[in-house]
């Protein structure tokens, strides 16, 4: 594995936890020889004199810290897609089923980082690609999901779906969640999808409020591609969310095909936490 000096360090800018842990850590690194590289937002708040833009710091980075919530994480994956940069996801915020390692044990972990290769957990992505008529509208990649639904107040909306060309269904429902193994337990949980170990191969098709209640969650192969067309609208707007943050608006007609993209997030894991210890501790199971 590459040296990695080079440490990219992300955070939630208006957190005042987030901004004295980032300046602890600038100081840290800058002790071990290493460049921070600090986003221009979080530089004028932690006092940094070179703050760096995020593409400048995605052509220079060798590993990333991310000080924060999972949301935090989620958009600095997308940031990094195609780079197989190791992230190292501090958590920060309040639930965090990404973010598992604490504050206490994000600086070991550095040291790891630093001097040996550290424990890493792929996690597959979703290319998601809108086209209308013959053009490609938008293109993205997701690591939790993506979201079809629709506004605040309007009737079910029908959405065909097709698995490799063949038919699966039209959902009459108020939308539609296509989420990966690490999304799982996101959006598609609270919507009653299942929870996926985040290291299977799999896209997991979970409706929202389904107006059939035999319209249940599918779990499908990683080498399968979806395509989505929106039917009936009936004039009411409907938007395609990615990953809860990029939103596009959609028209009848249009088509969303979502397919397993060919790079992954590296996710830095703590050697002294398991997955399912983490949905104990998330979920609470097993508490009364």
């Amino acid at each position: 594995m590459r040296t990695m000096r080079k440490v990219a360090i992300f955070a939630k800018v208006h957190d005042p936890r987030c901004q004295g842990v980032a300046d602890e850590l600038i100081d840290w690194l800058e002790q071990r020889g290493c460049k921070p590289l600090v986003e221009s937002h979080l530089a004028r708040h932690t006092g940094s004199e070179h703050g760096l833009s995020e593409q400048e710091i995605r052509e220079q980075a060798t590993l990333v810290v991310v000080l924060g919530g999972d949301g935090t994480l989620i958009s600095v994956a997308r940031l990094f897609s195609g780079k197989e940069v190791p992230i190292i996801a501090v958590n920060l915020g309040s639930l965090g089923f990404l973010t598992e390692v604490t504050v206490e044990k994000m600086y070991p972990l550095l040291e790891q980082c630093l001097n040996s290769t550290p424990r890493i957990s792929e996690r597959m992505m979703l290319d998601v690609m809108v086209t209308r008529g013959s053009e490609v509208i938008s293109r993205c990649h997701v690591l939790n999901d993506a979201v079809i639904n629709k506004g605040a107040i309007a009737r079910i909306i029908d959405l065909e779906a097709r698995v490799d060309g063949h038919f699966l269904t039209t959902f009459k429902a108020d939308g539609l969640i296509i989420s990966t193994p690490t999304g799982s337990t996101g959006y598609s949980l609270s919507a009653g999808g299942p929870i996926v170990q985040p290291l299977m191969r799999c896209i997991v098709i979970t409706p929202i409020c389904p107006h059939t209640l035999t319209n249940r969650p599918i779990v499908i192969s990683d080498e399968s591609v979806i395509r989505i067309v929106v039917k009936s609208s009936f004039d009411e707007k409907v938007y395609l969310t990615l990953d809860g943050q990029v939103g596009v608006e959609l028209q009848e007609g249009d088509s969303i095909e979502i397919r397993r993209a060919l790079k992954t997030t590296a996710l830095v894991t703590s050697p002294d936490k398991d997955y399912f210890t983490i949905l104990r501790t998330k979920l609470k199971w097993g508490e009364r």
